[in-house]
């Protein structure tokens, strides 16, 4: 955690390096007896909530129209609000027009699109996370010492292609077990690097399952995943086996709001039948915030938990 992203964090939410699971704070309906339980830490992360404002900045300052790369975040109601203010979002840069305000977006881009902004005289705003272009430092690192890279992540994913475009010659992606079981490295040193938003477990399994093949493995100096997605994906640890009903409030192309619905999942899986029934009498329900969902949105999730029979 850079210094910068501590103090946007600890001022943005209070809760982030706090106690995981519930917050203090109940929502009770007691004429039908069911209680929503907030999930704490929840809401934007520092990065997001970085890039979002480096949007609304660059409209206050040059006025509409700005020029977004790629969804500023994964979430539809932060995209449609931007827009309305004024951002144009493209999906590539040769989009923009000649020497346009432009903003990339929070999930890092590859060298290409920064050549190509150059090259359009663009008034490039920088929005990458702080904890992205680590991975991208450490990247050219690796590549620097000769090393070929595993890259745990998603295919297609915009934080895969920015961080894979740093080495792209030697990067190898590696997307689950089976792969991590099957991938066959070429001979000399290797190392390997993570999505930030991935589920801490899973990654974890890959990266031993990679290790049992190639005993070298080297890691990054610091773990990859984002501190806000683990925290999170500790919360609902913490929250989901108390919950009989658990909603997680994101966008279907958010990778932080599939990796907290597979904990959920996996959580609850693990969850004794006796427990969980011994909770029906009162109706608990969980609610979860994404770490690319404002906190405003889920007053919305609270009227469809409370709505659920």
């Amino acid at each position: 955690m850079t210094a910068g992203h501590r103090g946007a964090c600890e001022h943005g939410d209070p809760c982030e390096h706090g106690d995981h699971g519930v917050q203090n704070m109940e929502m009770s309906d007691r004429a039908s007896h069911r209680i929503v339980l907030l999930a704490a830490p929840r809401g934007y992360c520092a990065g997001v909530e970085r890039a979002v404002e480096a949007v609304e900045r660059a409209l206050d300052k040059h006025g509409a129209p700005v020029y977004v790369r790629k969804q500023i975040v994964h979430n539809l109601h932060v995209v449609r609000d931007l827009e309305a203010k004024g951002a144009i979002f493209v999906d590539e840069i040769d989009q923009v027009p000649v020497g346009a305000v432009t903003v990339l977006s929070a999930h890092g881009s590859p060298p290409s699109v920064y050549e190509e902004a150059g090259r359009r005289e663009l008034q490039l705003i920088d929005a990458t996370c702080p904890l992205v272009t680590k991975v991208h430092v450490e990247a050219r690192r690796f590549a620097g010492e000769g090393r070929t890279i595993v890259l745990i992540g998603h295919a297609g994913h915009e934080e895969v292609e920015g961080t894979s475009g740093q080495a792209p010659d030697r990067t190898v992606l590696v997307q689950d077990l089976q792969e991590a079981a099957q991938v066959e490295l070429p001979t000399g040193p290797i190392a390997y690097l993570t999505q930030t938003t991935l589920s801490v477990d899973e990654t974890g399994q890959i990266v031993e399952a990679l290790r049992d093949r190639y005993p070298e493995l080297q890691p990054p100096p610091r773990e990859d995943i984002c501190y806000a997605t683990q925290n999170r994906q500790d919360a609902v640890k913490a929250i989901a086996p108390r919950a009989d009903v658990v909603l997680v409030i994101g966008s279907k192309n958010s990778s932080n709001s599939n990796r907290l619905a597979e904990v959920a999942r996996s959580t609850a899986s693990t969850t004794s039948s006796r427990s969980r029934s011994s909770r029906r009498g009162c109706g608990s329900r969980c609610l979860l915030g994404c770490a690319s969902r404002p906190d405003e949105r889920l007053g919305v999730g609270c009227a469809q938990l409370q709505a659920l029979n």
